[in-house]
């Protein structure tokens, strides 16, 4: 008989942030059924619909838990990261996937909205990153996978806080990698266009609304603006290539930013 395939995440821990829906589940899943152990995070208390993911992720025969934190509360991120490594164990691979969306234009863009944006979607990436590299680095392996966007790589009219705070993202991303370049500690970017996932869809909704189409219809339009392949990513792809990255076949991957957008920036 020949031997089972080698998973290659066994042993491994993995906190993805913002981890109960869309892609964040999607790399939960992923992650977990090449043998790594999930911390499960989101910004609510664990509730049925958790405890199901959690049973999930369990009946794969990983260990998983769930972390519930509001990201925006930066003063909590370090002591969360305690207890997973407390609980689950050393924290191996980082995903920052976690953020919000608000689409209004700049002049009419209320500034608590802009601040809450930044907190989430890029203070608290600094603040994961702050608080795991270090036993990363002592423990001579990590990888940090920062969920950005092709918002990061291009400009996008009515978005002024998630493009401001994604290209932050790309920039953090960067520095990152270049101070841990001689290190076995990675740090790399993922950039996916459109991908249905429930934040996109308030935004098929919104459109809907607001010029009297239907879902299709709404779709299309969403998708013709920008991906030239009319097609969704979908957030079983962007998983498997976060699998990537977090493994040993990545290990000279080092500050890309790695766009995924059927096209979107090929122009």
């Amino acid at each position: 008989m020949s031997a089972p395939p080698t998973q290659p995440h066994s042993g491994r821990v993995a906190w993805i942030t913002g981890s109960t829906s869309g892609i964040g589940w999607a790399i939960a899943k992923q992650l977990a059924s090449e043998g790594a152990a999930i911390a499960l995070h989101g910004s609510k208390a664990a509730s049925a619909s958790t405890d199901a993911q959690l049973a999930e992720l369990h009946s794969i025969g990983v260990p998983a838990r769930y972390y519930a934190l509001d990201l925006a509360d930066g003063q909590a991120i370090a002591p969360l990261a305690r207890r997973i490594a407390a609980e689950l164990g050393a924290i191996d691979i980082l995903v920052n996937n976690a953020g919000m969306q608000h689409v209004q234009s700049v002049l009419q863009f209320p500034a608590e909205k802009w601040n809450a944006l930044m907190a989430v979607n890029l203070s608290a990436p600094f603040h994961t990153i702050q608080a795991c590299a270090p036993a990363m680095l002592a423990r001579g392996w990590g990888r940090i996978i920062n969920m950005a966007s092709v918002s990061g790589l291009v400009g996008v009219a009515h978005k002024p806080a998630y493009v401001a705070s994604k290209h932050g993202l790309l920039g953090l991303t960067k520095s990152v990698a270049l101070e841990l370049a001689t290190t076995p500690v990675t740090c790399n970017a993922i950039c996916p266009g459109w991908v249905l996932t429930p934040l996109v869809q308030k935004q098929i909704d919104s459109l809907a609304q607001r010029e009297g189409l239907d879902e299709a219809a709404a779709r299309a339009q969403l998708l013709g603006a920008k991906q030239p392949s009319q097609a969704f990513v979908t957030a079983e792809q962007v998983a498997a290539l976060c699998s990537f990255l977090a493994s040993d076949n990545a290990a000279q991957v080092r500050g890309a930013q790695w766009n995924m957008d059927g096209g979107f920036t090929a122009a």
